[in-house]
């Protein structure tokens, strides 16, 4: 029993080391997941609710968390030429927002148009990451392309050169989801999935733009020609919505993206770059508790390429 208890204190002490690890060498995959009715978020959950199975086989979950790990989320705003008013609209919620966050977490804050650039590293300095937005990208230039999945590629590559740690990744995306074919979907899965991080994306569209929906709806080669990141935020288990409102959507996004559960299990054995599937699902009790409860998680990862193949 001693050499048990111990064992499994040493699995959750390994969670703030680099990679997250037991002791034995057994490696930890981390899950974010969220449960909506699909209308709003569900809360209220514990370790039991949840069913996760990998590569379609059952998986014991060995540390479950919410809200008590520190977060690291970057902010990428689209600023092509025309999304200045509606990024200003959400910059005037930005103190709001950053308002859910709390004490440790920290906030990167990036830009793309025809080319994307890293305006603030990650800090938990949030007055600086408000000046930032207000002084850089309000007060600087819009126009050029959307290279959209580019931007949040480059997002993923930035987590990349990160040490990997506890904290909780997202990339949130401000944009109206058009943009030119520059990125393939899977590629950009690939990187966010690597580097354990979420996209969420707020589309802020005008009155104006539904002229452009409908060319998309109705034109099949301008709608090969572009891109919108919908189906990889779906695939990393992050969530996508419309906003009416984009402040207080920029405040509701930040506040779900904290309220996530994390889940964490023993990567099972494979070989090293292999892709795997995962599905999270609620337990038969907790569905019964919450019918058309559905859990929103990442549909996958990539096996780490220091592991042993199996």
């Amino acid at each position: 029993m001693r050499i048990l208890a111990a064992g499994i204190g040493l699995a959750v002490l390994c969670l703030a080391q680099e990679p997250p690890a037991f002791k034995t060498g057994v490696s930890l995959v981390h899950v974010d997941a969220e449960v909506t009715d699909g209308t709003r978020t569900l809360t209220g959950f514990h370790q039991e609710d949840f069913v996760i199975k990998d590569n379609g086989q059952p998986q014991t979950i060995v540390h479950f968390a919410q809200e008590n790990e520190p977060l690291d989320v970057i902010l990428l705003f689209d600023i092509s030429g025309s999304m200045r008013p509606k990024i200003q609209k959400v910059a005037e919620s930005a103190h709001t927002a950053l308002a859910e966050l709390r004490s440790g977490d920290r906030i990167g804050v990036m830009t793309f148009h025809g080319r994307s650039r890293l305006l603030l590293p990650l800090t938990d300095d949030r007055h600086l990451v408000e000046q930032t937005i207000n002084q850089d990208i309000i007060g600087g230039k819009f126009g050029g392309g959307t290279r959209l999945l580019a931007g949040v590629d480059d997002a993923a590559k930035y987590f990349l050169q990160e040490p990997k740690t506890e904290r909780r990744r997202a990339v949130l995306i401000m944009t109206d989801n058009f943009g030119q074919r520059s990125r393939r979907g899977s590629t950009v899965v690939h990187h966010l999935w690597e580097a354990d991080a979420l996209l969420s994306g707020l589309i802020i569209r005008s009155a104006a733009d539904a002229v452009q929906v409908a060319v998309l709806l109705t034109n099949p080669t301008a709608a090969m020609l572009s891109e919108g990141m919908i189906g990889v935020a779906q695939k990393t288990g992050g969530d996508t919505v419309k906003a009416n409102d984009p402040g207080e959507a920029f405040r509701e996004m930040m506040r779900r993206i904290r309220q996530r559960y994390s889940i964490y299990y023993a990567m099972p054995q494979g070989k090293p770059g292999e892709e795997r599937k995962v599905r999270v699902d609620l337990s038969a009790e907790a569905l019964g508790r919450n019918p058309g409860g559905r859990v929103r998680a990442r549909k996958g990862y990539i096996m780490p390429r220091n592991t042993p193949a199996g």
